[in-house]
Formats: C-alpha cells, sequence, structure tokens
C-alpha cells in the first residue's frame, strides 16, 4: 500500500529560512492549512530540538482553517563555511470522529495513516550592503521614534502648561470672587453704620429740644401762680 499524500498545504513548502546575523533568536513562520473537509491532526519534528523552540509544535486544525507554526533559532556562533544539515518535519493523520486525546491518537495511529512533509533549514546571512541599508533604516525607525517620542513629551508639556494655566485662572477667579464678597460686606457694614449714626444724631436731637421746654416749665408755673395770687389779693383789698 503506497503511503498517503500530504494533506495539509504548507508554506514554505520545502525550505525554512533564517536571515542572520544570528546573534540573537531568529524567528520564521511556517503556516499549516488544511483544504480537506476532515479534522487533521499535526506534529512538528527537527532533527536539532536543542536549537529551536517551536510553538505550538502540535495541534488540530479544522476544516478549512489555517495555523501559524512559529519556530524560534537559538543565537549561535555563524560558520559561512558550514552548511547546515537541520531539517523540519511536518507529521499528520486524520482525527477520528470525536477524539480529542492527542497524545492517545498518536500511539494508536498506524504507520499506513501517517502522512509526513520535510523541510531544510537555510540560513542566509546579509550581505555588507544589506547590513548598511538595515543600519540606516533601524537609525531612520530610531529618529522617527525618538522624533515622535520629543512630540508627544513636548504635547505633553504643553497640555501640562495649559492645564496650569487653567487653573491658575480659576485660582484667580476664585480670589475676585472674594474681593468681591468682601467689598460688599464692607459696604453693608459702612450703610449700616451710617445708619446709626443717623439714628444717633436724631435720638440727641430730639433730647435737646425737650431739654429747654422742660427747663421753661417751672418759670411758667410761677407767672401763673403769682397771677392768681396778685388776683386774689386783689379782690380782698377791694
Amino acid at each position: 500500500m503506497s503511503k498517503l499524500e500530504q494533506i495539509l498545504n504548507l508554506d514554505p513548502s520545502s525550505d525554512l529560512r533564517f536571515r542572520g546575523p544570528f546573534t540573537d533568536v531568529v524567528t520564521t513562520n511556517l503556516k499549516l492549512r488544511n483544504p480537506s473537509d476532515r479534522r487533521v491532526c499535526f506534529k512538528v519534528k527537527t532533527t536539532a530540538p536543542r536549537r529551536y523552540c517551536v510553538r505550538p509544535n502540535s495541534g488540530i486544525i479544522d476544516p478549512g482553517a489555517t495555523v501559524t507554526i512559529s519556530v524560534m533559532l537559538q543565537p549561535f556562533d555563524y560558520d559561512p563555511n558550514e552548511k547546515s544539515k537541520h531539517k523540519f518535519m511536518v507529521q499528520t493523520i486524520f482525527a477520528p470522529h470525536g477524539a480529542t486525546d492527542l497524545e492517545a491518537m498518536w500511539k494508536d495511529a498506524k504507520p499506513d495513516d501517517l502522512m509526513d512533509s520535510k523541510l531544510r533549514c537555510v540560513f542566509d546571512m546579509p550581505s555588507e550592503n544589506e547590513k548598511l541599508n538595515e543600519l540606516e533604516s533601524t537609525k531612520s525607525a530610531s529618529t522617527l521614534k525618538a522624533d515622535s517620542t520629543s512630540g508627544a513629551r513636548a504635547a505633553s508639556m504643553e497640555d501640562a502648561e495649559i492645564r496650569k494655566i487653567m487653573e491658575e485662572c480659576k485660582r484667580l477667579q476664585t480670589e475676585v470672587g472674594k474681593l468681591h464678597e468682601e467689598n460688599r460686606q464692607l459696604k453693608d457694614e459702612g450703610l449700616r453704620m451710617r445708619r446709626t449714626n443717623q439714628f444717633d444724631s436724631s435720638r440727641s436731637a430730639a433730647m435737646l429740644s425737650k431739654e429747654p421746654a422742660s427747663r421753661s416749665l417751672p418759670s411758667l408755673l410761677v407767672l401763673i401762680a403769682a397771677i392768681f395770687i396778685g388776683f386774689f389779693l386783689g379782690k380782698f383789698v377791694l
């Protein structure tokens, strides 16, 4: 019985390319698409498991769905004279109906049910011109980022100044309101004092006007008494 052909569509289909320099982790993506009407289990294997980190390295792809696999190459000392012998294999089987246990599915799978695709790893080291271009691009990106950061910082400072000015204006408005209130209270107090002074002056004038009348009252009584006495004395004499 011939081996089953890989049901998944792989992108890329044959080479996993990693672009240097390899002083840091380098990541490339592998897309797996399921064009069938059945669920497919996949598992990703490599000949150098210590050099790569694969996420996810296994799973189930629904009909018509696509899964993106991230393959991360760990930092290493690159030797251009050394050819890469690293390889990857994508192994697949059709998932039984209602099955959920991946490990059990792989253990129970028959060799004739397995499908696989192999990919080789290719390391690309940029040329000097490409390095210069990338360096310029990095500098430009850094400059743009710095400019945007400076612009954002300047805008933030302007916003802070505007808020400070608005707060100062509110404070001044509050102070002006307090001054208006104090001025109104002073006016009311002055009016009250003027009314009090006018009332006291009126009372004093009234008391002064009554005092001469009370003083002249005894003299008037004496005069009336003298008239009466003279009148009676005149009668007796006559």
